[in-house]
């Protein structure tokens, strides 16, 4: 059974959440607390974290990192409340490695919404992926079973986030892919923070791609249009 992972220390706020992920059919786990909740992190292994910001002692910005500094929890999605909607905040987020934001007060049905968009993306790479679409483009190659890219003999491993996007980008090599696509393929539905949610991981995309790549760029902002990949 699919394992959601609460992190919150408002206990009306995390059994409402907890009871509604149970009527979707997955299986609820609660922490009060960062601490409690890295802990259940490491021994539970869920399949998603839903994580508050703003609690006592460590913060959700702070168990984020953690997360994703642990071998053993580092590529678990990480869907993160806050009552801070500023955009340097989410980017904050977004750089340590949070997956998604939702900002309180949220819809229920909007919460169920982005859970199962992360599950969905981010689950066991697809049959599809493994089987019928292009993995191999000149010198570049997709490795689905690892997350990973590899550039002539350089190999770099991605985010499941990055793996998406790169993987769109390279699927359509060539042509421009809009944000707004990038959204909707990778996330699931449309969102009023499209542009910089797509900004903040090009970044890292491209920073970790032109690490491997001896110089060469392969990722191509098209100003106001979206993005291109040019191998």
């Amino acid at each position: 059974m699919t394992k959601i992972l609460i992190i919150e220390d408002d206990s009306a706020i995390n059994d409402l959440i907890k009871i509604n992920m149970e009527l979707c059919g997955y299986e609820a786990v609660q922490a009060g607390d960062g601490i409690i909740g890295f802990a259940l992190a490491r021994q539970e292994r869920p399949n998603l974290i839903i994580l508050d910001v703003m609690m006592p002692e460590v913060d959700g910005y702070t168990v984020a990192q953690r997360i994703r500094q642990n071998a053993e929890t580092k590529d678990i999605p990480i869907l993160m409340l806050t009552a801070l909607s500023q955009l340097q905040d989410k980017v904050k987020g977004f750089d340590i490695g949070v997956d998604d934001y939702l900002v309180k007060p949220f819809e229920m049905e909007e919460l169920k919404v982005r859970v199962r968009a992360l599950l969905k993306r981010t689950n066991q790479i697809s049959n599809a992926l493994a089987t019928r679409e292009l993995l191999t483009l000149g010198e570049i190659t997709l490795l689905p079973e690892t997350y990973s890219v590899k550039i002539n003999d350089n190999v770099v491993k991605l985010t499941p986030i990055e793996f998406d996007i790169f993987n769109i980008l390279f699927q359509n090599h060539g042509n421009m892919v809009s944000a707004s696509k990038l959204l909707s393929d990778v996330w699931g539905y449309s969102s009023d923070d499209t542009v910089e949610t797509i900004r903040v991981h090009i970044r890292h995309l491209r920073s970790k791609i032109d690490s491997i790549s001896n110089g060469k760029k392969y990722i191509e902002t098209i100003y106001g249009g979206g993005y291109k990949l040019d191998i």
